[in-house]
């Protein structure tokens, strides 16, 4: 066990049950459910949706013996997760931690997947984005790692 740290989500709901979602678009990592370390990034996320506006907290406490895959930067590893992830090809990680595709990112790896631009080209595009981050529980047993706190509405 490690030390304890802080999370948020981003929402149109208080959400005090966290549950792996199945359905929708493909995202980064796959299916699952998504917070960040960056309240502002949380923020942001909780200000796309409809009607109301919530910031959910968490305490994560990573547990060593769940399957972890984390990218501390935007590689080239991180790169063909991502465009396999949004493909719907799954994986088996309970959790994945790594930098956000934003819709911008989300352009260049579509010109780089259809052969528009290189993959140097791609790396100069993406180097002057503001930082990101996400994490996300992709089964049961990586959820039990969070725990509610508070919320806050926008």
């Amino acid at each position: 066990m490690g030390s304890i740290l802080t999370l948020y989500h981003g929402s149109n709901v208080i959400v005090k049950n966290p549950k792996v979602l199945t359905n929708g678009f493909y995202k980064d990592f796959g299916y699952g459910f998504y917070c960040t370390n960056l309240e502002k990034q949380a923020q942001r996320w909780a200000l796309t949706k409809r009607n109301k506006h919530v910031v959910n907290i968490y305490n994560y406490e990573p547990d060593s013996t769940l399957n972890i895959l984390k990218f501390t930067t935007m590689t080239d590893e991180w790169l063909e997760f991502v465009v396999a992830c949004r493909r719907g090809i799954e994986h088996h990680y309970d959790i994945v931690e790594g930098p956000m595709a934003d819709d911008t990112i989300w352009d260049y790896i579509e010109s780089y997947v259809d052969g528009s631009i290189t993959k140097e080209a791609f790396w100069v595009l993406v180097k002057f984005k503001y930082p990101t981050h996400q994490i996300v529980y992709c089964t049961e047993r990586a959820l039990v790692t969070l725990q509610f706190v508070r919320s806050y509405a926008l």
